[in-house]
């Protein structure tokens, strides 16, 4: 297994994400690489400066850089030598089995579209995250901003994508599924939100448990929470800023701390045919560490191939 790390990706790069890379050398299986994308000189001056051997290492050369500022279109399309579009080069052509970066989100979106197909099947790809319960469990919801307007089936086939996800990569044997709504009666909410409840609720083969409303989304009533990406991300964006305060506030304990971003990495594109991870632009050397590991757990966990299986049969 070959992970593949962009070095320039993110506000802190090179110093954060080598620092990631070499960090994760040791929780990584046996058989497991990571290849770093970047300019070769800029890789091994800070291979050396963290004593880090780069023969433990794959170094892709990658001489050109895409900035935060640019657009996402025109750079990828005028720097095929950058790390982003050289990683997503050598995904496409499975040279690589993940691909993951802290740089520019919209790059990664327009790489993701340009190379890497969707799985058949799928309507749109999607975009998770994490959100810890009281129990030190996880809820995923989905989607979090890469579709801020949705049909009703591209929602019930958030479910799926969700249900699977954490059924094989975090290991919920038969996860409950909820979705995101202002009450918990069947006839609550949008026209949207009440014709995706139905459809959920008619699918065998989702464990449906709902409507869920904001204040039940740490508790243990679900797994996986549906919701369009417009509320998705507001709801993301909400539950960081009010984890600065807490921190700000010196409020913190083992529950507000374990919000940190830095504990999951990255967040993975659910729906397409390659593991794809997109971390935080400020992320550190932890954050970029975690967002490896959940590469790799992602392949290791045949998700790709469970849910080509999944879709081949599902139909609305």
């Amino acid at each position: 297994m070959i992970l593949g790390l962009d070095v320039m990706g993110g506000d802190h790069a090179p110093q954060v994400t080598v620092g990631g890379a070499v960090a994760s050398l040791d929780a990584l299986h046996q058989e497991t690489k990571i290849a770093l994308f970047g300019p070769r000189d800029v890789i091994l001056t800070e291979l050396k400066n963290q004593n880090a051997d780069p023969q433990r290492f794959d170094i892709v050369d990658c001489p050109e850089i895409i900035s935060m500022g640019e657009s996402p279109i025109r750079a990828f399309a005028a720097k095929p030598q950058s790390s982003i579009a050289m990683g997503f080069k050598y995904l496409k052509t499975k040279k690589i089995d993940a691909f993951s970066s802290a740089g520019s989100t919209g790059v990664m979106f327009v790489g993701t579209m340009n190379n890497i197909e969707r799985i058949p099947g799928i309507i749109r790809p999607c975009i998770s995250t994490a959100v810890p319960k009281e129990d030190g469990k996880i809820n995923l919801l989905l989607d979090v901003g890469l579709n801020p307007d949705c049909r009703v089936d591209v929602m019930y086939q958030f479910a799926i994508l969700g249900f699977i996800y954490s059924k094989h990569v975090l290991k919920i044997s038969e996860p409950k599924v909820g979705l995101l709504n202002i009450g918990a009666e069947e006839k609550k909410g949008s026209i949207l939100t009440q014709s995706v409840h139905q459809l959920l609720k008619d699918s065998p083969e989702l464990n449906f448990v709902g409507n869920i409303e904001g204040i039940e989304m740490f508790t243990d009533k679900a797994d996986v929470i549906v919701t369009d990406g417009f509320t998705g991300n507001v709801v993301l964006k909400q539950i960081e800023a009010m984890t600065a305060i807490f921190t700000k506030r010196g409020l913190r304990d083992s529950y507000i701390d374990s919000f940190n971003y830095e504990n999951f990495g990255g967040t993975p594109i659910l729906g397409i045919n390659a593991p794809v991870f997109i971390g935080h632009g400020k992320s550190s050397a932890k954050a970029i560490k975690n967002m490896i590991l959940a590469s790799q757990e992602m392949v290791s966990s045949n998700l790709i191939k469970n849910y080509r299986k999944a879709f081949k049969h599902i139909s609305l």
